[in-house]
């Protein structure tokens, strides 16, 4: 621990604390929007429709007395295809290796199916790992006037129940708190002003898809990836990033590149804005949409796109 504080400017307080912090609940319950709020800033894209975070992503909060890893991992569901497969099990990965586990949930709805399903899956962890119950979106509440939270105690046994608003930021305050006090003495593990470990080209290829997500309807969101098959940074001032959209079917590229372009020239062009504010740079993007026939249900195209299945002898 001496040797890693080193590496830092100040010395860190004898009770520092620090860990690996599971955000899970079932799709579209605000997890991805709670890590965002917490941070301070984007680093899990955001969208209405479920299912959107396919990848694990780390988001690293610290303050004078801890660091915490935030994963926002993707929603457990019950998978219909390999993607689905390869979803879950970097879900359940990310609960074993946790130091703490965020259960949020939708506080202004009584437990779906999902949410009873999640329950058992984290029911079989057998209390080793702290659990936080988390009802989010407290500021519906009121409209409702509806507290469900005796449903969802009563699926799970959880050390502390949480009320907060991803929306409005209310509640994170004593989220953060109750957090702190379930993670063991440790030191550092990312400078204090690092809030994610994911590169650009990642990201990059996280916002295009996130553009796509929000303007498309049926099964195109679920149906398509990206790959960043150029980045270059061509001065301080100027970044050229070519993508490929990879769709399973023509109609599919036909519903993405739109009348005469001017769906695909919409998803450019808000892409563009949002990654020029991030970089502080001017973006030269450059959008090519692809058919890759069915490649949710295939290992290998899966494999490329950089969705590895978990090999059996590593469960």
């Amino acid at each position: 621990m001496d040797e890693l504080d080193a590496l830092f400017d100040s010395p860190l307080p004898e009770n520092h604390r620090s860990g690996v912090v599971s955000v899970v609940g079932r799709p579209n319950v605000g997890k991805s929007t709670l890590i965002n709020r917490i941070l301070g800033q984007k680093i899990a894209i955001v969208s209405p429709k479920p299912q959107t975070t396919r990848k694990q992503q780390l988001g690293i909060y610290t303050d004078a007395q801890s660091q915490i890893l935030f994963t926002d991992t993707p929603g457990l569901h019950r998978p219909q295809h390999k993607l689905g497969e390869y979803m879950v099990s970097v879900a359940q990965e990310s609960l074993r290796d946790a130091d703490c586990i965020l259960w949020v949930v939708d506080g202004s709805v009584p437990p779906e199916a999902a949410d009873i399903y999640i329950a058992e899956t984290l029911n079989t962890l057998g209390g080793q790992t702290p659990i936080l119950l988390v009802l989010n979106k407290v500021d519906l509440l009121a409209t409702a006037q509806i507290d469900h939270q005796a449903a969802y105690t009563s699926l799970v046994a959880s050390k502390q129940v949480l009320h907060v608003s991803a929306l409005t930021g209310e509640g994170l305050e004593a989220l953060l708190a109750a957090v702190h006090d379930t993670l063991p003495l440790g030191p550092r593990y990312y400078p204090p002003d690092q809030v994610s470990e994911a590169n650009m080209r990642f990201i990059a290829a996280e916002v295009i898809r996130e553009k796509i997500i929000l303007h498309t309807e049926q099964e195109i969101p679920y149906s398509v990836a990206v790959e960043i098959d150029e980045y270059k940074e061509r001065d301080e001032e100027t970044v050229y990033i070519s993508a490929i959209i990879y769709v399973e079917r023509d109609t599919q590229k036909g519903i993405v590149v739109g009348k005469a372009g001017a769906m695909i020239k919409q998803i450019g062009s808000e892409a563009r804005v949002e990654l020029g504010e991030m970089l502080n740079a001017r973006i030269y993007l450059e959008l090519h949409v692809k058919v890759l026939k069915n490649w949710r249900s295939d290992p290998d195209l899966m494999r490329r796109l950089g969705y590895r299945m978990p090999d059996k002898s590593d469960s």
